[in-house]
């Protein structure tokens, strides 16, 4: 049977872009899996954007089509990924799940499967702030939340600076942007993936 995967996520300078290209491989590797990504509107400015260096960055995953709220009804699966501001979600996904007050009325999204992932500048960033603080409105809009459990080992590397938790995967981007998603980082994002579309195809009877 099939089962329908979105992955919706926002990037700034390609972090979490990179890092949703792994959650999509791995959502791929579950027969049957429909798996779709899409990308959360832009609030910024252009000339805002140009003058940070992040519209460069972004030219990068523009083909990637933008995610509208009514579309979410579709999955069997929601993973989103977003980068942290200040220990919580930035203000581009927040204003996408602001726009849902209509799902959450009729209970569309009610037994489907939420997973989040992120980006952040150090270890100690909101790597698992940022998550948490997201599983709220999952649990609001009556979703199944999922995310990394301890059977995927890379999670207890201590041989590198990794980012990645029980609560989801994670990169660190440095404090200047820099560091892109690592092996270890990009392997747990493909676990992630592939984990949260084998939950999502047994609840959907497979």
């Amino acid at each position: 049977m099939s089962v329908k995967v979105q992955v919706i996520f926002y990037s700034m300078y390609g972090h979490i872009y990179t890092m949703s290209e792994a959650v999509v491989k791995g959502a791929r590797e579950v027969e049957g899996a429909e798996v779709s990504l899409y990308q959360v509107a832009e609030l910024i400015p252009e000339e805002a954007l140009e003058r940070i260096g992040a519209k460069a960055a972004r030219a990068a995953f523009g083909h990637v089509p933008i995610a509208t709220p009514s579309q979410l009804a579709e999955a069997d699966a929601i993973i989103f990924g977003t980068p942290t501001r200040f220990g919580n979600m930035c203000a581009q996904m927040r204003n996408f799940l602001d726009q849902t007050g209509q799902l959450w009325l009729s209970g569309a999204l009610v037994g489907k499967v939420g997973s989040v992932f992120t980006s952040t500048a150090s270890q100690h960033g909101g790597q698992e702030t940022t998550i948490t603080s997201f599983h709220s409105t999952l649990l609001h809009q009556g979703m199944v939340i999922v995310g990394v459990p301890y059977s995927e080992t890379r999670l207890l590397n201590m041989a590198e600076i990794t980012g990645g938790s029980p609560y989801g995967a994670g990169t660190l981007a440095g404090a200047d942007g820099k560091r892109m998603p690592s092996g270890n980082e990009l392997a747990i994002a493909r676990f992630q993936g592939r984990h949260v579309t084998q939950i999502a195809k047994k609840l959907a009877g497979g």
